[in-house]
């Protein structure tokens, strides 16, 4: 039944994308076009899982599935590849990343897993072309919270890196301390400069922590949220108007949402 499900797909998608019957809006669409949507069905998976919600993480999944059958589909049409040759190199790719599985290595724990997994990426770019370097293959369509961790991760595994988190801590202070002097001085560009400085420093530090950077600000969106939410109500219950307010009555009322969670 999975077999055919997919092949229902694949019927469809080339059904849209046929040129004498299918849908206007979908022969338009390029892969430049269609990747914001890509990332759009990837990111609602990801919210899915946050909220704890099966049912809409299997659809969430199948918008997410469509995503990659419509990019087969175009390529195919364009003489590059067919669908079949994606699930053929990812299959490939999982057995060939998998010695400790597959073949006769031995890896007994994860963190041994994640390094053999990154030598065989690593040997897979030195193959793909000559000169490979160790930042090489880092996607910059990343959100940049992850390509920092992924870049710094990097740049780790050949020794360039802290030598304890408390060095990593240090160098947080040494960024705000030049970010602090660049706001001062009033230079838009040293200020922007700065701060990205201070957010890859803080990234290097949730590395250290064992923490992902992406979630750490993406839980704490969600408590912001949550909590402005309930100073809204608050505030509508008490006096009803925001200008009734100045910042020391919101942030007392924000203290007691706070508490109160």
């Amino acid at each position: 039944m999975d077999k055919q499900h997919i092949s229902n797909l694949l019927d469809i998608m080339a059904r849209l994308r046929d040129p004498d019957e299918g849908c206007v809006w979908d022969l338009e669409q390029t892969f430049e076009s269609i990747a914001p949507y890509t990332l759009e069905e990837a990111y609602e998976v990801v919210d899915a899982i946050t909220r704890e919600d099966l049912d809409d993480l299997r659809d969430e999944l199948g918008d997410l599935l469509l995503q990659v059958v419509y990019h087969a589909r175009m390529a195919e049409e364009g003489g590059a590849f067919r669908f079949g040759d994606v699930v053929a190199g990812i299959c490939d790719k999982m057995v060939r990343r998998h010695p400790n599985v597959f073949g006769t290595a031995r890896i007994d724990t994860a963190e041994g897993q994640i390094g053999a997994w990154e030598a065989i990426k690593a040997k897979e770019r030195g193959e793909a072309g000559s000169g490979a370097g160790v930042l090489d293959g880092v996607p910059v369509a990343l959100p940049a919270l992850q390509r920092g961790t992924k870049l710094s991760n990097r740049a780790a595994r050949v020794g360039f890196d802290w030598p304890d988190t408390a060095s990593v801590r240090e160098k947080v202070d040494e960024e705000l301390a030049e970010l602090d002097e660049a706001c001062g001085a009033g230079n838009e560009a040293d200020m922007a400069a700065e701060m990205g400085d201070t957010l890859f420093s803080l990234v290097n530090l949730c590395r250290h922590l064992k923490l992902d950077p992406e979630r750490c600000l993406r839980e704490a969106n969600a408590r912001f949220e949550s909590r402005f939410r309930r100073l809204e109500v608050l505030v509508q219950a008490q006096e009803g108007d925001w200008g009734n307010y100045d910042i020391q009555a919101l942030e007392q009322l924000w203290q007691k949402v706070k508490q109160a969670q």
